[in-house]
């Protein structure tokens, strides 16, 4: 089985992947785990996949720029 995580922060999950049941599945090759930083594919200076809130307001929203090129 194979789990895929779209994420910022990869390194947030390896405390919980390697102390939990699937931590065993992994040791086993039952499952594995694959990571994607949407700041790998970024195109500017500072790998930015920050934008604009619409309509206002706090919050954060991510580009689709880095995860759909156009």
């Amino acid at each position: 089985m194979r789990f895929d995580i779209l994420t910022l922060f990869p390194e947030f999950f390896t405390s919980p992947l390697t102390t939990s049941l699937l931590g065993k599945a992994l040791v086993y090759g039952i499952a594995e785990v694959h990571f994607t930083n949407p700041r790998d594919f970024t195109t500017d200076k500072h790998h930015r996949v920050d934008d604009q809130v619409y309509g206002g307001g706090v919050g954060m929203l991510m580009k689709p720029d880095p995860i759909l090129p156009l």
